[in-house]
Parts: structure tokens; sequence; C-alpha cells
């Protein structure tokens, strides 16, 4: 029999994307699978279940009966304790787990004894590119926060000059210059903004300066080894900290716009912008913090909120900030999750090889026990 896939609606508060497209329902039928759509999975990326349809997914009315019988569950959140519990045992679950925060999910998983993926555990080697989730959506979420921030700002981006006088350009700074930070300074480039950048990991200082935006650091021997293996950036200590927060304060204090994107995997966000940077801002300044979902990296930033502060300092901290460009989003994540099944799914049987370096380091649970060493730990 062809192996069965399953993509149930997200049921998470204010998660808009999908696991699957039309697009990647007809990848996935390639590979042999058959695929099973609940009723109204699209509904926030404008894809009508008729589109579904027509790709050569079945479309099922509810969670019980898309997941009956199901060999592979696709998701963008973990499952609810009602989709791991109508799992059949040995089954397969795909999704951005949030496995190290979201240990009542991950327990509920191995107790149900099904192997479960965590797509943010993708390690990042070349054959793994096209399945790296994190950076699909932080590269969306990068662009967004610009359009955000130029939303909630009460002047122009570029510099204007005009009849009645000249409009001098935003000043955007960008903290951290990951995926999502490099996409940030790139898009506020593109809008006219004077842009600046910072980020603990030396290698990023190129990528900044190629995008015309002027990289601002405390350049010393911790700062130039001060990047993972992986890529990542690991903690500082407390004596670069405040050498940075001091360069960060006297730098933050000119800005329209500060977004910041600074992530520890396993980690709460590391906190960059305190009240006192805050309340040195212009009023009517903006700060966008991407790091909202992981505790932030702004001190008074609120998890789905626009807080605006006694000195008419707005920080916006929107959740699921790649949610907010739905329909790209899920595009790209379908695309990297139907990458990610094609590793198990060969001439329409599952073969799940956890030797495989891209599912070893993926796997979460597996045999009713949980087998991801940094989430045991």
């Amino acid at each position: 029999m062809a192996v069965a896939i399953a993509v149930s609606r997200e049921r998470r508060d204010g998660e808009t994307r999908c696991a699957v497209t039309p697009e990647t329902v007809k990848k996935l039928i390639a590979l042999g699978a058959t695929v099973a759509v609940e009723a109204g999975t699209g509904a926030g990326s404008s894809i009508p279940d008729a589109d579904y349809a027509a790709a050569g997914a079945a479309v099922k009315p509810d969670i019980k009966a898309v997941l009956a019988g199901a060999d592979i569950l696709l998701k963008v959140r973990g499952p609810t304790a009602q989709e791991t519990s109508a799992l059949k045992p040995g089954a397969v679950v795909v999704a951005l787990l949030d496995a190290y925060r979201d240990k009542e999910t991950v327990t509920a998983l191995a107790g149900a004894n099904v192997t479960a993926f965590a797509m943010e555990f993708v390690p990042r080697i070349s054959r793994a590119q096209v399945m790296d989730a994190l950076s699909s959506q932080a590269n969306l979420a990068g662009y967004r926060a610009v359009i955000e921030a130029a939303y909630a700002f009460g002047k122009g981006f570029p510099m204007m000059m005009t009849a009645a006088g000249t409009v001098a350009p935003a000043k955007v700074f960008v903290m951290g210059a990951g995926v999502a930070g490099l996409q940030a300074v790139a898009t506020a480039r593109r809008l006219g903004a004077v842009v600046t950048a910072t980020d603990v990991r030396p290698a990023s200082k190129e990528q900044v300066e190629s995008l015309g935006a002027k990289f601002v650091a405390v350049e010393d021997e911790e700062f130039k080894a001060a990047e993972t293996a992986a890529g990542y950036a690991k903690p500082m200590s407390a004596e670069y900290q405040a050498k940075q927060a001091e360069l960060t304060a006297s730098h933050i204090v000119k800005q329209d716009i500060v977004i910041t994107t600074a992530l520890i995997p396993g980690r709460p966000a590391p906190r960059l912008v305190t009240a006192a940077h805050v309340a040195s801002m212009k009023p009517g300044s903006v700060l966008v913090d991407l790091a909202i979902d992981n505790g932030g990296n702004v001190e008074g930033a609120k998890a789905g909120e626009v807080v605006t502060t006694t000195g008419g300092v707005q920080i916006v901290g929107w959740t699921n900030m790649a949610g907010r460009i739905a329909a790209d989003a899920s595009a790209l994540y379908a695309r990297n999750l139907s990458a990610f099944v094609g590793l198990m799914v060969k001439d329409g049987a599952l073969a799940v090889d956890l030797e495989d370096e891209i599912l070893k380091a993926a796997a979460v649970t597996h045999r009713g026990a949980v087998v991801h060493e940094g989430v045991k730990s």
C-alpha cells in the first residue's frame, strides 16, 4: 500500500500557515504517497479546498477522518493532544515542534509511540538547504518586520527632495545579522533608509556591508571567536556584553527604527535593548522585536501587542511574524517539508533511516522515547 500522508488544519492560536500547498501535494503524490488534507487547512494562506482536490489530495471533513490510517502527519506547529491521540503507533510526525520549550507535546508524542521530527533541528549542511525551514521562515519574518516598522513609523523611509524642502531618510538599526536580520537590512535599504547592523558573529560583518549597510560592533578577540561550527552565535561573556551595551546605547539614541532578531538555540532570547535604551529614543521611534516568541530582545516588549511607552516610542511584539505573510511562508515551508519527506518515502514505501545525518539530527522521539540529546537534557 502507498504511504498515507495526512495534513490537518492548524489549531494553535494565530497560526495562519499550512504544511502543504497544491504544488507540494503533487510532489508528495509523485513519491508514491497518498495525501489527505483536512477541510480548511489552507484558509489562512488563501488556498481553497478545491485547489487541494484538483492537485490530487483527498479533502476530509475533520481530524478523525484525515488521520485515519495515516503513516505521516505534516504540520506547521506541533500536533494538539487530540491529533496525537488519533495517530496510530509507529506513525511519523514532521513539524516545527518548538521542542526545547513545548515539553508537553514532546512527552505526548513519545508516549504515543510516534516518531517525531522537528524541522527546527534540520542541520545546516549543503544537502539539507532545501529543507531549512528556520531559514525560509526567518527570511520572510525579516522582510515583514521592516514592513511592520514602516507601518508604525510616522515618517517615510527614503530621503525625498521636494519643492517644499528635503525629507531626511529614516535611520534603521538591525540587531542580529542572521537570515532574518540580513533580509531586514536588505528590505530597509530597498526602501531608502540609512541602515546599520550588528551581530556577535564575525562572518556577518562582510554580509552586512555587502548589502550597503554599516556594521557596528566591538571587534575584539572574543568577537573573532563568537560563532559555532554550525554558524550560530555563541553566548558572550559578561565583559563583552558590557562593552557592546555601551556601544549599543550610544548608537540606539540616534535611531528611528530598531529591529531585533537575536536568538540562541535552546535558550531564552538575549536581552539586547533595555528600558533605558528605549527611553533614550525620540518620540515616534519604533522597535520591532522578532525574538518575542522566545522571550524577546527588548525590555518592555509584550507578545502579540504594540506597546507605546510614556516617551512615545512604539515596541512592536507581533508573534509569528512569518505568519503575517502566510501565503509565501506556507509555500516555502511546504517545499521544505516535501523535500524532508523525500528522505523517508522511497517508491511509495515508508523507510525511516535514523542513520541518515539529517533524519538523525531532526529526530525528537522514536519508539516511545525522547531521543534528541538536547531536548532530553
